[in-house]
């Protein structure tokens, strides 16, 4: 277990940012934490990190409590900031340079780590530009430079993709699997859902300070998802089609909307085939078939009633 966090509890004043959360992330995952603006994700990982004190709870990083004070377990951080940490009047190579001697790097194998950071993310050309002088996306992959130069064993990446151009974009996205394939554990918050659909095994959603539901991807779908609907494209518009369908168990709509025939069944009632059994029977040609899966967007949006960027 790389992360353990067990009844964590945050308050600024009188008002409770995070609330009794429990979360674990396992060696080698990119672990997803999602949640609307003040929903508590950068609190808890400033817990985390050890940048500010939790009032209440635990929190266990590679199997040691964690008071943020060990500098071994510090070293083995690598903290990609929601706000860039660059210094804009050094170079690429400078800026680099400068946060792997703060983990104590030196010698020929700073050097070499350095030049691999910057190959990394695809700087190594520009390292003798300022950072001052790079475009958004450049800053956001030499935040990351700085951030991985010490090889951590968990990187925490707080919307590392906030702003920037799509190529950079998809820049980073790949970067964060090639970091996690080379064994690094990953959390990773997002405002973009399909960010977190694409790279992570696992999400927590917060909001209002708590985690409100957790698992995989599969898992947090099925937990929302109540009925699936069905939409059949057809050679023809058949009426008696619908009394058809409305006698096969589980389905609990059926009607013609926009030329296309949308059945709406009960969640595992698994009545596919007899639905098509229907349309066979009427002599009708099925042109084309799309079932409506759920998405994390939906997820989101049904748990706490808004969408991820609201």
């Amino acid at each position: 277990m790389v992360v353990e966090i067990k009844n964590l509890v945050k308050r600024y004043g009188d008002f409770l940012a995070v609330d009794n959360i429990d979360l674990s992330i396992d060696d080698g995952e990119i672990f997803g934490l999602l949640g609307p603006n003040g929903a508590g994700k950068t609190t808890a990982i400033n817990c985390i990190i050890g940048m500010q004190k939790q009032d209440k709870g635990k929190i266990l990083l590679f199997g040691k409590e964690f008071d943020g004070n060990d500098s071994s377990i510090k070293r083995d951080i690598g903290i990609v900031p929601q706000d860039l940490a660059l210094y804009l009047d050094l170079t690429c190579y400078e800026n680099v340079t400068f946060f792997a001697k703060l983990y104590g790097l030196k010698g020929e194998l700073l050097k070499s780590r350095v030049q691999e950071a910057l190959e990394f993310t695809g700087l190594w050309d520009r390292r003798k530009d300022l950072a001052r002088k790079l475009s958004g996306g450049m800053k956001r992959r030499l935040n990351i430079a700085c951030a991985i130069v010490h090889q951590p064993k968990l990187i925490i990446m707080d919307e590392p993709t906030v702003g920037i151009d799509p190529q950079s974009r998809n820049h980073i996205l790949q970067a964060v699997k090639e970091l996690n394939k080379k064994g690094s554990s990953i959390i990773y918050t997002s405002h973009y859902m399909e960010e977190a659909e694409e790279l992570c095994s696992r999400i927590a959603i917060m909001d209002n300070g708590k985690v409100i539901a957790q698992g995989t991807k599969e898992e947090l779908k099925a937990f929302v998802t109540v009925e699936v609907k069905t939409e059949f494209e057809l050679s023809a518009i058949n009426y008696t089609l619908i009394s058809c369908i409305k006698q096969v168990y589980g389905v609990r709509e059926c009607a013609y909307q926009d030329n296309l025939l949308v059945v709406v069944s009960e969640k595992d009632s698994k009545n596919l085939s007899k639905i098509i059994d229907c349309i066979v029977a009427t002599d009708v040609d099925i042109v084309s078939m799309n079932i409506e899966k759920p998405t994390l967007e939906t997820v989101f949006l049904t748990l706490t009633g808004r969408t991820l960027r609201d």
